[in-house]
């Protein structure tokens, strides 16, 4: 009797485990049917997620931080913090992180912005137009992934703590940096940067679900070990993803009459965003397997060049442009280049996991 409790458990969660990783196998499918059902939601009832997207405290929606907030809960309750110690140890993916976030990625968006709005569409989109277009460019190309980072990171198998060590860090640089960079490379001289979005968006997005992450893993291991943190952690990873997927279908329901009205326009910002999205991911990537770095280091450090912290730069393309500019409509469009681009690039680094040392 004993050995039948005992078997009907394990299969269960080895059928719910197998059913989980079929749902992440096709993980791109449902996001490319929840970005259909957001643009169909925002079109048919634009009175409802407007008054969403009005939930707002120093320009971050409440109800999409709730969101972000179940996707990476899970997750910062894998950070195992006696492990930070040895962070030293492993410099090289801070290096690749740091250098290719403030060092390289906004120099090169803003180089694409120049050639593709400036040169390669001259003809077909307004000078003045052009300039916004490239500002709000800028403006994600200088705005490092916080949150959704933890959700790449996760779907790559790595290293969790290394990972909130390589956020905060960003984080911090971009307290200082992200103004300078921003102005010299718009040309003005100085940047309205939302300081209070900024720094709420840091403790929801990281400070409290580290928080609470810890305490429940420090609750946990009290009563067990280290298997009951990983059971407990199984159990809500469905949690996770539907988070992920409910963001899907709410940011592009804010948006779906402004990206359904223009779509040859929201192509050709999509243009320099893949461009610059496939090239500083391969850079990062490749820098890391030339060093030799540990591929559960590597993913993340190249991942987080790769994402951008899309809350931000709309926020600050709003306040610097207007709601209805063109630097406003290409951050979203950045929303709209991410989700997709992210998955295929999680999908590809686990595919080549094999290349680097364990």
């Amino acid at each position: 009797m004993s050995t039948t409790v005992d078997r009907a458990p394990g299969h269960g969660r080895d059928a719910d485990s197998a059913a989980m990783g079929l749902f992440e196998r096709w993980l791109s499918l449902w996001v490319a049917l929840c970005i259909a059902a957001g643009l169909a939601l925002g079109s048919l009832a634009p009175g409802l997620f407007a008054a969403v997207a009005a939930l707002e405290v120093a320009q971050v929606n409440l109800a999409v931080a709730v969101l972000i907030w179940v996707m990476i809960y899970p997750m910062m309750v894998n950070v195992d913090f006696a492990s930070l110690g040895h962070i030293g140890e492993r410099p090289k993916g801070l290096a690749i992180t740091l250098t290719v976030n403030w060092g390289l990625k906004p120099f090169t968006m803003a180089a694409l912005g120049v050639l593709f709005f400036q040169v390669l569409f001259k003809g077909l989109i307004p000078p003045a137009d052009a300039k916004e277009y490239i500002a709000g460019l800028i403006l994600l190309g200088a705005a490092p992934c916080t949150a959704m980072v933890f959700v790449w990171s996760h779907l790559t198998r790595g290293d969790a703590t290394y990972t909130l060590v390589q956020v905060s860090i960003n984080d911090i640089v971009m307290v200082f940096a992200f103004a300078p960079i921003v102005a010299f490379l718009l040309g003005v001289a100085e940047v309205a940067v939302p300081w209070s979005t900024l720094l709420l968006s840091v403790a929801l997005y990281v400070v409290l679900p580290l928080a609470a992450g810890a305490a429940t893993r420090a609750a946990l291991m009290r009563r067990g070990s280290a298997a009951d943190v990983a059971a407990f952690t199984g159990r809500l990873k469905p949690f996770s993803v539907i988070g992920l997927l409910a963001t899907v279908v709410l940011l592009f329901a804010f948006q779906g009459p402004t990206i359904l009205a223009q779509p040859l326009l929201i192509g050709l910002i999509a243009l320099p965003l893949l461009v610059q999205s496939y090239g500083i991911f391969a850079v990062a990537y490749l820098w890391g397997l030339w060093w030799r770095v540990p591929f559960a280091v590597a993913a993340p450090a190249a991942l987080i060049g790769t994402s951008n912290f899309f809350e931000l730069a709309v926020a600050v393309a709003i306040g610097l442009f207007g709601l209805d500019s063109g630097a406003a409509l290409a951050t979203v469009v950045g929303v709209l280049v991410e989700v997709p681009v992210m998955l295929s690039l999680v999908a590809l680094a686990n595919r080549t996991r094999h290349l680097f040392p364990a």
